[in-house]
C-alpha cells in the first residue's frame, strides 16, 4: 500500500483516531444496551480502539505491540451481539465519524469497514 495514500495519512495521523474513539465512547458511556459490555472505566477501551483503528488503516503497529493480534471474533465472543447491538454500535460509530469531522474519502472507507465488521461480529444471529 502506498504510504501516502493510507487512511491514516489522509486523516493526519493518530489524533484523528483518538477523536473517533473519544466520540464513540462518550456515546457508549450512557448507552443502556452497550455500556454493560464495557465494565469499569472506558479509558483502556478508548485507547485500544484508537490504536487498533490507526494500525488497521495504515498507522504504526502499536496495537499489536500492546495487545497482540487483534483476533476480533475471539475478543468479542464473550459478549452477546445480536442485530440490535450491532445496529446501535454502528450508529454510534457513524455519529462519531461526524463528530470527529472525518471527511471524504476516508469517511466512506471507515464507514464501510465498520458496517462490514460489525455484521461479522454478530454471534447471536436470531437475537433482535
Amino acid at each position: 500500500m502506498d504510504q501516502e495514500r493510507t487512511v491514516y495519512n489522509q486523516l493526519g495521523g493518530m489524533e484523528a483516531f483518538q477523536r473517533i474513539a473519544a466520540a464513540f465512547y462518550k456515546r457508549v458511556e450512557t448507552d443502556e444496551l452497550l455500556r454493560p459490555m464495557y465494565p469499569g472505566q472506558l479509558d483502556d477501551a478508548r485507547n485500544h480502539l484508537a490504536l487498533f483503528l490507526a494500525q488497521y488503516f495504515g498507522g504504526p503497529s502499536e496495537y499489536n505491540a500492546l495487545r497482540g493480534h487483534p483476533r476480533l471474533r475471539m475478543r468479542h465472543q464473550p459478549f452477546t451481539i445480536g442485530q440490535a447491538e450491532r445496529d446501535r454500535w454502528l450508529s454510534h460509530m457513524l455519529a462519531s465519524l461526524d463528530e470527529a469531522v472525518i471527511t471524504e474519502p476516508a469517511r466512506s472507507v471507515l464507514a464501510q469497514y465498520f458496517a462490514t465488521t460489525s455484521t461479522f461480529l454478530i454471534n447471536q444471529p436470531g437475537r433482535r
